[in-house]
């Protein structure tokens, strides 16, 4: 197959590859987006709610502050003093029995003058100008949240920061009895949550969930893969078999339309052919014991070797339909032994014969297979010229029987082993080069099948599988 032929047999199925390759790699991406945006969505929800639970604990603290601290406090010594270490204690106690199993990790309250009058850290108690443009809202009465990252920049990049808080500012404000109105802005709540755990957790669920699709992308890939290259197989076997029945089509034809005019040649040679063989014959007769009498032996010779000749062009061109019989194989090859005993016993041969037990009757043309046979037993003596062994075997399986011829030759030489089907084709100084073909049709023409290799050691091994029997 020509490599544009190739190309153009698998165009339509690469076209298919390389849209699902690339479907696969949109589907991984588009995978990947979904995830990095729904851990987006995830985050934003978990500060979201992060933010409200920040402004109910707010509520229920100044609530508790109001009722347990300022009010006490103010009706007991007139005025709040947080500097007052029984005031302090007494604020401290009512903050964290409030927020006490709630997940906060700072709570600083400001006076009016953005001074820091309570914290859990004693070390900023006191300090000034903390607050910044968050206290001024929570001064103006307004609510307002932040979240604040630390870590590298790949790290907060990646959504996994070391530390993640949500800083809250609210305004504290004095409460009406029965009423659900609220007072005067009295000072400043800020709530930390700490929430690097929870976006720790987002972060692992992330990882986990890109990692599962990599791996369900990775084993769709070699799924893919394998389907693939399966299909470029089955394909290219597909495209050489068509080729293959194609070149097999064009060279039937041609062998018909050769075999055709070679049966016409060799049919109109054959006549004049006749006529000059038995015009020799009467010729050396009346010139017998003359100097002629040679060149008569020439003509007789000669046409009898073109009149073979002619009857292998007949052959190959124009096969027999086997007449099917019950017959011994084993019988044929004997046959092939006995008319071949004379070369055999002067050149130097030795036939050996291994039959297995209880050969089995098929149906073939013992009269075709006796020509077919012959042709391979001379053929094995022509590779062996100073003599040689040759060893005949047939063997029965459940179907077929297979006969094998062995030689001692020097082989065929691998370069034309597969050329030898091809008719004239020949290595020979002498031959027609259609004895092999001749052969193949008559095997083939029996639904058999023929074979032949080099043996590993030296000499060509001939394989033919014959059916017992005949298949509609």
């Amino acid at each position: 197959m020509t490599p544009r032929t190739e190309t153009e047999k698998t165009k339509p199925f690469r076209l298919v590859k390389y849209f699902t390759y690339t479907s696969l790699v949109v589907i991984f991406l588009g995978t990947l987006i979904l995830s990095a945006l729904n851990t987006h969505w995830v985050r934003k929800l978990q500060y979201e709610k992060s933010v409200d639970y920040a402004l109910l604990l707010i509520e229920n603290l100044n609530h508790q502050v109001f009722l347990q601290f300022i009010l006490p406090v103010g009706l007991k010594y007139g005025k709040i003093e947080l500097s007052n270490n029984e005031q302090f204690e007494r604020m401290d106690n009512v903050i964290r029995s409030t927020l006490h199993s709630f997940k906060v990790e700072m709570v600083n309250i400001y006076g009016m003058t953005d001074q820091i009058a309570y914290s859990f850290s004693e070390e900023i108690i006191g300090m000034h100008n903390l607050g910044g443009a968050s206290y001024n809202k929570a001064a103006q009465g307004e609510v307002s949240s932040k979240l604040v990252q630390s870590g590298s920049f790949w790290e907060i990049l990646l959504g996994f920061p070391k530390e993640i808080k949500i800083i809250t500012f609210a305004p504290l404000r004095a409460e009406k009895p029965l009423s659900r109105i609220s007072g005067p802005v009295l000072g400043v709540i800020e709530i930390v949550q700490d929430m690097s755990e929870d976006y720790k957790a987002i972060f692992k669920f992330q990882v986990l969930t890109v990692g599962t699709i990599t791996v369900v992308m990775f084993i769709l890939f070699l799924t893919l893969t394998y389907v693939v290259k399966r299909g470029e197989g089955i394909i290219h076997k597909r495209a050489l078999e068509q080729l293959r029945l194609k070149e097999q089509l064009s060279k039937a034809k041609h062998l018909s339309t050769l075999g055709e005019m070679v049966a016409g040649i060799s049919h109109e040679i054959r006549n004049p052919l006749g006529i000059i063989s038995s015009s020799a014959e009467l010729l050396k007769k009346k010139i017998d014991d003359t100097p002629l009498n040679a060149i008569a032996d020439v003509i007789v010779q000669e046409s009898g070797r073109l009149n073979h000749i002619i009857t292998d062009f007949l052959n190959f061109a124009r096969p027999r339909t086997p007449d099917f019989s019950p017959i011994q194989v084993q019988e044929v090859i004997e046959k092939n032994i006995g008319y071949l005993s004379s070369q055999i016993a002067q050149n130097g041969y030795i036939i050996k014969t291994r039959y297995g037990k209880q050969l089995p009757l098929i149906m073939a043309d013992s009269e075709m297979l006796y020509q077919a046979f012959l042709n391979i037993l001379i053929n094995a003596m022509q590779a062996m010229p100073d003599g040689g062994e040759i060893t005949v075997i047939i063997e029965p399986s459940e179907e077929d029987l297979w006969v094998f011829f062995e030689d001692e030759g020097s082989g065929i030489p691998t370069s034309v082993l597969e050329d030898i089907w091809d008719p004239f084709f020949t290595t020979k100084e002498q031959g027609t080069g259609l004895g092999l073909g001749i052969v193949k049709n008559i095997i083939e023409a029996h639904q058999g099948l023929i074979r032949i290799d080099n043996k590993p050691d030296a000499g060509t091994r001939v394989s033919i599988k014959l059916p017992r029997q005949q298949r509609r």
